[in-house]
């Protein structure tokens, strides 16, 4: 029988798997020095794992998507969501050093998988979907990574002393990485799972839609949103709040699976319950709260809530609840629901030049009749693009996925791909009494990484 030894550094991921609602069979021994990969069982409690780790970086990367721009202000004391809520993060932030370190700990373990599972005896097909998730995983941390941090070291092994003389490769080559993984993924996931929590091909799908998104790809981008919307298996929700408002609704491609235990806000400061409701480090900015109360917006102002006991000098009484708290059936972190999807497709036709009905008169094939689809569900002001340019179709529809992706970690990416970063920064920091800076369109590499890593010690991003 092989047997396959990890350093002591895959138990460390380990520790944030012990939600066991989906994922099963139980983690390997925390208590244990090495973990060893003999067999089918070891692989799949290695697979949970990985998991743990990638459900580790999912808060860090709402912070980048939505407390880095327009949507969030701080209103409490910790010295981390200060450098956040003024937008002048440093190098030592902890939010920055805890995504990082996320990112590289899920590679880390999909990695050990990737290399070592195929040297094991155990059924074929269920061994490629191993490799697949871990692939998927690997993959969709590197995009997050690429899109916050800008260039990375691309690990492929779980050789520590390798790992830590690597440079950062530039983002063009991380993002061709990126979408190998994927691609790999979507071939090789199983198209059913028993749950959400769980990594398919259809998560494969709507993560490359947001790939070819993101970079620009308009008919890849509307192939695959188009795909998963057809697909019929994860239907809107009647209702936003219950699309937002509990585990596991009908629209829910893929999410990260927590228990009461180690849901990331209650079990953590740096969590999404604690700065949100417990402590109201975090509270959304006053542009978001008009954005979210607009006519356009209609049910899905929803995601926040006002209590006039709250109003103090710097405090507008609003907070953010989409993520409630530990008894409230509202643990988890979507990463992919099929409101995305309806979102990436308007977009996709308004750049294709398919606005209204008028451009294109078959249904779901234009902006306008895609975007009435998620106001209707809202109880929101119906849109139409009759008498309007593109561009401010485009601008409509920055202002949907506000209304409806909220809190969820994409603002910040969506201005930056757009190019709007800059004009919406500025008249935010002006508003706000402080001076917006290109530096912080992209995050710093952690201080910590510069000591540890010779290779990254003069390759920091520029202005830090």
């Amino acid at each position: 029988m092989k047997k396959i030894i990890a350093l002591f550094g895959i138990l460390c991921s380990l520790i944030f798997s012990s939600c066991q609602e989906i994922l099963e069979p139980q983690p390997v021994n925390l208590l244990t020095n090495d973990v060893i990969l003999r067999n089918a069982a070891d692989a799949e409690s290695i697979l949970i794992g990985t998991y743990g780790r990638f459900r580790g970086l999912l808060a860090p990367a709402i912070w980048a998507g939505d407390f880095t721009p327009d949507l969030l202000l701080h209103n409490g004391t910790f010295a981390l969501y200060n450098e956040l809520g003024t937008k002048q993060i440093t190098s030592s932030n902890g939010a920055a050093e805890a995504l990082w370190a996320s990112i590289f700990g899920t590679a880390y373990n999909a990695n050990f998988l990737i290399n070592n599972l195929p040297g094991i005896q155990m059924d074929e097909n269920r061994k490629n979907e191993i490799i697949a998730t871990a692939r998927f995983l690997r993959g969709y941390a590197f995009f997050i990574g690429a899109y916050t941090f800008g260039k990375l070291p691309i690990t492929t092994t779980t050789d520590l002393t390798a790992n830590r003389t690597i440079s950062r490769s530039n983002v063009a080559d991380v993002l061709a990485f990126v979408l190998d993984d994927l691609e790999f993924a979507e071939e090789n996931l199983p198209t059913t799972v028993n749950s959400s929590a769980l990594a398919s091909t259809w998560a494969a799908k709507a993560a490359l839609a947001r790939f070819h998104l993101y970079a620009g790809n308009w008919a890849e981008a509307e192939s695959f949103a188009t795909e998963v919307i057809q697909s019929g298996l994860f239907p809107l929700e009647d209702e936003y709040v219950d699309a937002v408002g509990m585990d596991f609704p009908t629209e829910s491609i893929f999410e990260a699976d927590y228990s009461a235990n180690d849901d990331p806000g209650t079990s953590t400061t740096r969590g999404l319950f604690n700065i949100f409701l417990a402590r109201r480090e975090a509270i959304p900015s006053n542009e978001a709260v008009v954005l979210l109360n607009a006519d356009e917006s209609g049910d899905r102002v929803n995601s926040i809530s006002f209590d006039a006991g709250d109003v103090g000098p710097a405090d507008n009484g609003w907070t953010v609840i989409k993520y409630e708290n530990q008894n409230s059936g509202n643990n988890n972190i979507p990463v992919f629901r099929t409101a995305e999807m309806y979102l990436i497709l308007a977009e996709a036709c308004a750049q294709q030049g398919r606005l209204s009905p008028a451009n294109d008169p078959d249904d779901l094939q234009n902006a306008e009749e895609v975007l009435n689809v998620l106001r209707n569900r809202a109880d929101a002001l119906t849109f139409s693009a009759t008498g309007l340019t593109q561009s401010e179709v485009l601008e409509a529809i920055e202002r949907e996925r506000v209304y409806e992706l909220a809190y969820e970690g994409h603002r910040w990416f969506d201005l930056k791909r757009t190019n709007r970063i800059t004009t919406v920064m500025n008249a935010f920091a002006a508003s706000n009494g402080y001076t917006w800076s290109s530096t912080f369109e992209l995050w710093p590499v952690p201080l910590t990484e510069l000591q540890t890593n010779s290779s990254l010690a003069a390759d920091q991003n520029p202005g830090y």
